[in-house]
């Protein structure tokens, strides 16, 4: 999540995204960042890598069907993880199971391929909430300063004050007490919803302080244009740039998070279509790791790709936003 960005990183962030909007703004720049962002070699395999996982999610149903006879555990809901039976010892990959089975006879490869979805909800959803109110609070307190300022941002210190995964593990924690909430994607994507929203304030913040006092704001000013309109006509668009790098960083992170949540027992319920449930099934088999790797190697693989694609296209499109970087642009193509 963004709270792991640091204060330096932050501004660091908030001045080079800043200035290269403002390029962005003066020239035909969409097309030349495109072409910086996909001539990223880097960034091209992390998108690589991020289409190649839609895929797998958009394909699912094909891809990994409900199997016959298995209708009362995937039948109504396709991310319950068919079982064959209640047999102690996990099963190696074969024909029949591709990444074979958990000790509680989940299906690994199913489990796998429905997870997909799972972590693109997981990551867009928690992520997006987070940015809205990361921009509402951040845009407030930089825009308006004074009290509000004050109250906003020394709110955002308290909650910072928390160690990020520790405060999400408490929440979940108590959330899953509540009847309705405890079972299912509520609980844990609503812990790190409450944790996951400070870093992106206190970006905008930093770019909002920067951008209120320019030319065209005050303009807008003195024709009798209201605060509000300011600030979402010309204040948040211009002051976005940094805080969409930091969440296209933090998806992935994200989603590391919420398996974290999983293996410790507090994200989905047993037996539901989740990479960290997967990888949870292995804790138990400590011991016999050598004989059952698939139970560590496969969900693993799936987290540490998606997190690195992720992690490829937020430093693709950091780069792009950054002046810096106009010098690796062919000559055609600098301002």
């Amino acid at each position: 999540m963004s709270g792991f960005l640091g204060a330096d990183r932050a501004v660091e962030l908030a001045g080079r995204a800043s200035a290269r909007a403002s390029a962005l703004a003066a020239t035909p720049g969409a097309r030349r960042w495109w072409r910086a962002l996909l001539g990223n070699p880097a960034a091209a395999a992390g998108t690589t890598l991020l289409v190649a996982f839609g895929v797998v999610a958009l394909a699912a149903p094909w891809i990994a069907p409900c199997p016959a006879g298995q209708e009362r555990h995937c039948g109504d809901d396709p991310y319950r993880v068919p079982r064959y039976g209640f047999a102690g010892m996990p099963r190696p990959p074969s024909a029949e199971h591709p990444f074979g089975t958990t000790g509680k006879q989940y299906d690994v490869f199913y489990g796998l391929v429905w997870g997909t979805r799972t972590a693109f909800r997981v990551g867009l959803l928690i992520t997006i909430p987070a940015l809205l109110v990361g921009v509402a609070v951040g845009a407030t307190a930089g825009y308006f300063g004074g009290w509000a300022d004050e109250i906003l941002m020394r709110t955002v210190e308290v909650f910072m004050a928390f160690p990020f995964f520790v405060a999400a593990v408490t929440l979940a924690s108590a959330l899953r007490a509540h009847p309705q909430l405890g079972q299912g994607l509520l609980a844990p994507m609503l812990a790190l919803l409450a944790f996951g929203w400070m870093g992106y304030a206190r970006l905008l913040r930093a770019s909002v302080l920067s951008v209120k006092e320019r030319d065209y704001v005050w303009a807008a000013r003195a024709l009798g244009v209201g605060d509000g309109r300011i600030i979402l006509r010309h204040v948040i668009p211009n002051s976005m740039f940094s805080v969409l790098v930091a969440a296209s960083l933090d998806v992935g992170g994200t989603v590391l998070a919420f398996a974290g949540l999983s293996f410790f027992g507090l994200g989905v319920p047993d037996g539901y279509a989740d990479w960290g449930q997967m990888l949870a099934a292995a804790h138990d088999r400590l011991p016999s790791l050598g004989r059952d790797w698939h139970l560590v190697v496969f969900p693993a693989l799936a987290l540490v790709l998606f997190a690195l694609g992720c992690t490829l296209v937020g430093d693709g499109i950091r780069d792009a936003l950054d002046p810096q970087s106009a010098s690796r642009l062919p000559a055609s193509e600098r301002r």
